[in-house]
């Protein structure tokens, strides 16, 4: 039976951890006690793992791994003494400078999964409504929203909000984001051709689609939602000094639904590890 380390994260990681022991033999580190679900043991000197499970992202801004639930500091090096010599990393938005960090390892992004990809689109999608709900002093009951691009996000957020009988208006780049819009019985713009009448704002695009002149025309109670990974697509300082809202919603939907997104991740890597023949190494 394989053996997994899980390293550092939020609580879809402690969720994955938690769902992999089904499987596997899974140990964790860069967790403070607290934290710490029953069934779940840290790991211990001497122990050594065929691989490792980093969290997303891996790394924080002084290249240690990344531990918002650790009193402590992990570095890669403590991971790598734990990991066999051909040991795989699984890490989520895996960068050049992780690649280059464990350099005698495979690294792999379950975070590039088709079917992961698609299965967070829904929990992503439903944080970003509760982040609306939170913040608005109206019902979305016939308010005047806007969804920039119509990926899987943006596709299951119009189809959420279409229950709370919500006006949608989706802007899209080109006819295959046209295609989608109407195939879901959303109304559709052409960015170029956004209007600035809507109250709610939800960008999914990692593009900066909403610049200072675009900002601009849109009133002061308008609401911002940016779901789109670094970058963004919103000019967070333009906003600012415009007086506009925004919220920058990274880290969906481990914030609102850690359980299911560390299912999510779970599965994903069960999926990665079985096509490679490797899963009860």
């Amino acid at each position: 039976m394989k053996n997994i380390l899980i390293v550092g994260g939020d609580m879809r990681q402690i969720c994955c951890a938690k769902r992999l022991t089904e499987k596997y033999r899974v140990s964790v580190m860069g967790f403070d006690s607290d934290v710490m679900p029953e069934n779940v043991k840290k790991a211990t000197e001497g122990e050594v793992f065929s691989c490792a499970v980093l969290p997303v992202p891996p790394l924080d801004e002084n290249s240690m791994i990344n531990t918002p639930c650790y009193s402590g500091e992990v570095s890669p090096a403590d991971v790598e003494k734990f990991l066999v010599p051909d040991g795989e990393i699984f890490a989520g938005r895996v960068n050049s400078q992780l690649c280059e960090i464990f350099s005698g390892h495979e690294v792999l992004d379950y975070m590039a999964r088709e079917e992961l990809s698609l299965r967070n689109a829904v929990p992503t999608a439903e944080g970003a409504v509760q982040i609306a709900l939170e913040e608005l002093p109206v019902t979305l009951s016939g308010l005047k929203i806007l969804i920039a691009g119509m990926g899987r996000i943006g596709t299951a957020l119009a189809e959420i909000l279409k229950g709370f009988g919500a006006d949608i208006t989706a802007a899209v780049h080109n006819a295959r984001g046209a295609a989608k819009a109407r195939i879901i019985g959303v109304k559709y713009v052409y960015t170029k051709d956004m209007t600035s009448d809507h109250a709610l704002v939800f960008n999914t695009v990692p593009t900066m689609i909403f610049g200072r002149e675009q900002l601009s025309r849109f009133g002061k109670d308008t609401l911002f939602i940016d779901l789109a990974s670094k970058p963004g697509g919103i000019d967070i300082t333009s906003a600012q000094e415009l007086g506009r809202k925004v919220i920058w919603a990274l880290g969906l939907p481990g914030k609102t639904s850690p359980v299911t997104a560390g299912e999510i991740i779970a599965e994903t890597i069960d999926n990665m590890l079985t096509e490679r023949g490797d899963d009860n190494v």
